[in-house]
């Protein structure tokens, strides 16, 4: 019974709604903060629209008191499967339940579009993983990721 309460609780002060371009600057900060974002990434604005165009889906989760972006879930389709980027919940909002909520509207996407969703967690992220694995996401075993980040620097052989 408790449970249900606080999922009330959370739902009454929290929503989550598709992502609109002024969220940008509060987004990236978000980022930023949750140790998602860096020059490196290449996750600007127009990487994000960009995304969206192409069948991505931005999800913002917002404390609705105060109207502050407290988590995102960022996800890009490449025509075969969604690919999970960018889930971060604000420090200060972690360990309330909003992770499962976003969780959850994030799998939502993937059911509708009918199609395998994937995603990249740092082994160390123990309590990502245990939200990734009660969702039903599993491991694909022990494949190394590989990338480029600056494609001027390709140098063929």
């Amino acid at each position: 019974m408790g449970k249900k309460t606080q999922n009330i609780n959370i739902e009454d002060r929290f929503s989550i709604r598709d992502y609109r371009k002024e969220d940008y600057p509060a987004i990236e900060q978000l980022w930023i903060e949750t140790g998602l974002g860096d020059e490196n990434r290449s996750d600007t604005i127009e990487s994000v629209e960009k995304s969206l165009q192409l069948g991505g889906k931005l999800l913002v989760l917002i404390h609705k008191q105060t109207n502050l972006i407290v988590g995102t879930s960022w996800m890009t389709y490449d025509g075969r499967r969604i690919h999970l980027h960018h889930f971060s919940i604000k420090q200060e909002f972690q360990g309330k339940g909003l992770g499962k909520m976003l969780t959850t509207e994030s799998l939502k996407f993937a059911r509708e579009m009918r199609t395998q969703i994937k995603l990249e967690v740092h082994k160390e992220n123990k309590s990502a993983l245990r939200l990734y694995r009660s969702a039903g996401f599993e491991s694909l075993g022990d494949y190394d990721i590989y990338i480029i980040r600056h494609p001027e620097d390709i140098d063929f052989p």
